[in-house]
């Protein structure tokens, strides 16, 4: 690390080489974690599953791919970044091979949904909020959204062939896939990514002698994590954030991360088709999740996450209705891709402001936990609608609606910049 820091001194900092690491890490966890959506329908065929049955071990996947998040920033900030998540591969890596053993709808909870979601929770949103606020003083926005961007594109870009796999080779092939793209992770995490700028000899990238480089809080992980969760749910703006964070998850990875290619599939669209449309997506998530991160160094906050929310909850009450013709998958794939991650950055930035960088991550793992119990919840209760319903008309339309919902909590939070901590109504 130190002599590749060398070489790249005075042509790129070593911050951008961090960076590139870590859009590898969430590209392949969260393709990693999005691949039982294209198994849901092979693992009916092949086992006799029901969809009931199969979504709900990807609920399991969901809400604890979120409820390891606060606890993951805590044990990197105390164990070290690059230990936590070259493990946290490791273990994706070997749930994914252990499901070639499954014969049993619980062995999929365990490996796919307890193992995977676990372990993938442990490199999502912290990672890139740690790493951001760690390496970076200036384009602190514009790298978050790019890590937010990494996130959604992994599964959006990686799924359609996925998908080819999945439906010429079979889903045993899709888990090697996966096993082995996690094993092949791991080491490059561990040979190339330092703690902190310092550890090679730098500042983070735009920071002058002035800036101090802060260790972070110290102490049990487990007691940090709480106190940092003592401390956001006295005040209005983490629960009015945590629940649009509900909502983002309720509208992304619980319903359309899962149910889109089953949905798409059942109204005559070919499954490898249905996840293209994902990669369109995950294409436009790209340049909008990118460029989220650059607004929200440069805007309100508040306002911008009430206009993704409204835009997606459109999208999502008009898939439905497109007739799933071409022309009308295209544009709910370009207005849904553009809005995928986009509240991210200006959610991180909204709390960074108010709790500081340190605890910032943490607390922003703990709303992602609400996030992902959103998801989890959305995932199991769409599958659910789609056996009382026999469709998932039900399913779009009430999540456009919540969708309304989280545009009008946004607009609650206290503007960027303003006062600092606002305490909770008794």
């Amino acid at each position: 690390m130190h002599k590749l820091a060398r070489m790249l001194e005075g042509r790129l900092h070593y911050a951008w080489v961090v960076s590139a690491l870590v859009v590898m890490v969430l590209l392949v966890a969260s393709g990693l974690r999005a691949a039982p959506g294209v198994l849901i329908i092979p693992l009916e065929q092949a086992f006799g599953w029901s969809r009931d049955s199969v979504s709900g071990a990807i609920s399991v996947g969901l809400l604890l791919f979120g409820l390891a998040g606060p606890f993951a920033a805590a044990l990197m900030q105390r164990y070290g970044v690059r230990l936590m998540v070259s493990l946290a591969m490791l273990m994706m890596a070997s749930g994914a091979a252990l499901s070639l053993l499954m014969t049993k709808p619980w062995h999929l909870m365990l490996t796919w949904g307890a193992m995977i979601g676990l372990a993938a929770g442990m490199v999502a949103v912290v990672l890139g909020a740690i790493t951001s606020n760690r390496w970076f003083t200036h384009r602190r926005g514009l790298v978050l959204g790019l890590f937010m961007s990494a996130m959604a594109a992994g599964q959006l870009i990686f799924l359609p062939s996925l998908a080819w796999v999945a439906e010429h080779g079979g889903w045993q092939v899709v888990a090697m896939i996966c096993a082995a793209a996690g094993f092949l992770v791991a080491p490059l995490v561990m040979l190339f990514m330092p703690e902190r700028p310092s550890d090679v000899g730098l500042r983070p990238y735009g920071a002058t002698a002035d800036d101090a480089e802060s260790a972070g809080p110290g102490g049990n992980p487990l007691t940090v994590t709480f106190r940092a969760l003592s401390t956001g749910i006295r005040t209005i703006d983490f629960w009015l954030l945590a629940g649009t964070f509900v909502v983002c998850g309720i509208t992304t990875n619980g319903l359309v991360g899962t149910h889109l290619i089953p949905m798409c599939f059942e109204a005559g669209v070919p499954q490898v088709m249905a996840a293209g449309l994902l990669a369109t997506m995950g294409i436009f998530n790209m340049i909008g999740t990118t460029a989220a991160g650059w607004l929200s160094d440069k805007y309100d906050n508040r306002v911008l996450l009430f206009g993704y929310f409204f835009s997606r909850g459109l999208s999502l009450i008009f898939l439905p209705y497109s007739n799933f013709e071409a022309t009308g998958l295209t544009i709910f794939s370009v207005i849904y891709g553009l809005d995928w991650l986009a509240t991210g950055p200006s959610t991180l930035r909204l709390l960074t402001d108010r709790f500081g960088k340190h605890d910032a991550p943490i607390i922003f793992g703990w709303i992602f936990v609400l996030h992902q119990v959103g998801a989890a919840v959305a995932a199991w209760g769409a599958g659910i609608m789609r056996v009382e319903f026999g469709g998932y008309v039900e399913a779009f339309v009430s999540a456009g609606i919540i969708c309304v919902l989280g545009a009008t909590l946004a607009l609650g939070v206290a503007r960027l910049g303003g006062p600092g901590l606002r305490p909770a109504a008794a």
